[in-house]
């Protein structure tokens, strides 16, 4: 008789009786939870049918290891309880699930296993979303001492205090940023009789003057980070000669005058540290460019660039010395190297003493001045003869130029007054 009780899973023919699934579609169509998990279908049931929980009473959630063996019906009466009642109130929640629990079980189980267990790891998230936020704590929040402490005085004596119109007790200046700010607020009074445009006209007049007062602030911590005061006293000079710093160029200077702009958005630490950056940044492509020079001359290791750089220093130097050995001759024959920067250029012998102190006054080279000349001496000629003339003169020859070899070319008597 005692085997008539029992009920079996028709899929899988296991003992099903403290816990079943039955099928609210198909008749006789009670399933384990295995096979319910599973998807079985047998028959007319389908996965997708609707289903009813059949439970003997004696199932736990958490096995039978777990503390308290709580049933399945009892949690469902908890979780029921914590919904209906909100959680802390443990008395309303013990009575709900029976009297079996008391208010102590009701929370230890509860904790242990909703909060703390596999289930409320999954869960429950890590940050908590809308959490109540401690603004008094000394990380940097909107009511941090940090921000409503003071900064110390300035450290200057008694007569700069005086010249600068500066309170040190206070941290404040006789004349301050907008110094007018203050009548915004001066005669504001709250009256019970205010309606709700006085209401808020009043509430943007203080809006407007806690937004001067952060400008003033903001001011006054740009001076004290870039050393506004101490600059202006000329204290700044004799702490800028014993700090030991690389030497600032003068395109460095020009970018820092240009930048000033952004003061007021960076710290003196980070501006310094931009420029710090930028030099290394130009160090570092000035190193490229000469590692590629080496790679580009077949230099492959650091060993060679040293014999490398001691060759090209004597080759530059034997082309100096050969230079002022040119310069010299020149002098020694009379010239006063007058002619030394064109005499080395092709068509240099072609021309007479006077169109070479032409051509090195007009710093023009020997070939370019015989090119032109030879067009306008043809021009001159085709117009003698009537034959209109199509040349065009090279563009590299300007009016000035243009003008200066005509009435040389007329003084020479190589073309007549009328054609120049």
């Amino acid at each position: 008789m005692a085997e008539l009780g029992k009920k079996y899973c028709v899929y899988c023919l296991a003992e099903v009786s403290p816990l079943r699934f039955r099928c609210t579609e198909c008749q006789d169509i009670e399933l384990c939870p295995e096979c319910f998990s599973a998807g079985a279908e047998i028959g007319h049931h389908r996965r997708y049918h609707g289903y009813q929980l059949v439970d003997g009473g004696r199932f736990t959630l958490w096995g039978p290891e777990a503390e308290g063996g709580w049933t399945s019906r009892e949690e469902q009466l908890l979780l029921d309880a914590i919904e209906q009642f909100g959680f802390g109130n443990w008395e309303d929640m013990a009575a709900h699930v029976g009297a079996s629990r008391t208010p102590q079980e009701v929370m230890e189980h509860y904790v242990s296993m909703y909060i703390h267990g596999n289930l409320g790891k999954a869960c429950i998230p890590d940050t908590i979303p809308n959490r109540v936020t401690d603004h008094t704590c000394p990380s940097g929040g909107p009511l941090s001492p940090s921000l409503t402490t003071p900064l110390p005085p300035l450290d200057i004596s008694v007569a700069e205090q005086q010249q600068l119109g500066y309170m040190p007790l206070r941290d404040d200046y006789e004349i301050e940023y907008d110094q007018d700010a203050e009548t915004l607020i001066s005669g504001l009074s709250v009256n019970y009789d205010d309606d709700d445009v006085e209401i808020e006209l009043k509430r943007a007049h203080v809006d407007m003057y806690v937004r001067k007062l952060r400008e003033r602030q903001r001011r006054k911590n740009i001076a004290r980070d870039y050393n506004l005061v101490p600059a202006f006293l000329g204290k700044d000079k004799k702490e800028k000669e014993r700090a030991a710093r690389r030497k600032v160029t003068k395109e460095e200077k020009e970018l820092r005058l240009k930048l000033r702009p952004l003061y007021q958005f960076m710290s003196c630490k980070e501006f310094d540290d931009l420029f710090e950056n930028m030099h290394k940044e130009k160090m570092l492509r000035a190193k490229i460019r000469e590692l590629q020079r080496y790679r580009r001359n077949g230099i492959t290791k650091m060993e060679e660039s040293a014999e490398y750089e001691a060759a090209r220093h004597k080759r530059e130097k034997r082309k100096e010395n050969k230079a002022a050995a040119g310069a010299k001759r020149g002098k020694e024959d009379g010239r006063d190297g007058e002619f030394a920067a064109i005499e080395h250029l092709p068509g240099f012998e072609l021309l007479s003493d006077r169109e070479k102190v032409l051509c090195s006054s007009l710093n023009l080279s020997p070939a370019r001045y015989v090119t032109v000349k030879t067009i306008i001496i043809k021009d001159h000629l085709q117009k003698r003869q009537g034959i209109p003339s199509k040349s065009r003169l090279p563009s590299y020859l300007d009016k000035v130029l243009k003008k200066r070899i005509l009435n040389f070319l007329t003084e020479s008597g190589w073309i007549s007054r009328d054609a120049s």
